[in-house]
């Protein structure tokens, strides 16, 4: 394991003691969890771009797409443990 400094304005320092505190962590393990909790989410952001422009990729390639309040209540059903009929995809217009 490597060790890298980082400089805190006092403020901060402070906010992060009481946090840490409050959640019963040392001031390091807070700032450690924090820290994976962040490039996590950066990870997950990431991964959501990467598949968003596929599916872009495949929009603008078969001109096909399922209109958003269709797709909204399909995924609502689903949500509430129904089986409905997927949406069929239409051809975008201009």
């Amino acid at each position: 394991m490597s060790t890298t400094t980082i400089r805190l304005e006092e403020e901060l320092k402070a906010r992060i003691a009481a946090a840490a505190e409050r959640e019963g962590k040392t001031a390091h393990a807070f700032i450690v969890d924090a820290i994976a909790q962040t490039v996590e989410q950066s990870e997950l952001d990431d991964e959501f771009q990467r598949i968003a422009e596929e599916r872009w990729v495949k929009v603008r390639a078969t001109g096909k797409s399922v209109p958003f309040d269709k797709a909204r209540a399909y995924l609502e059903a689903r949500a509430q443990g129904q089986r409905p009929a997927r949406p069929a995809a239409r051809k975008l217009t201009g």
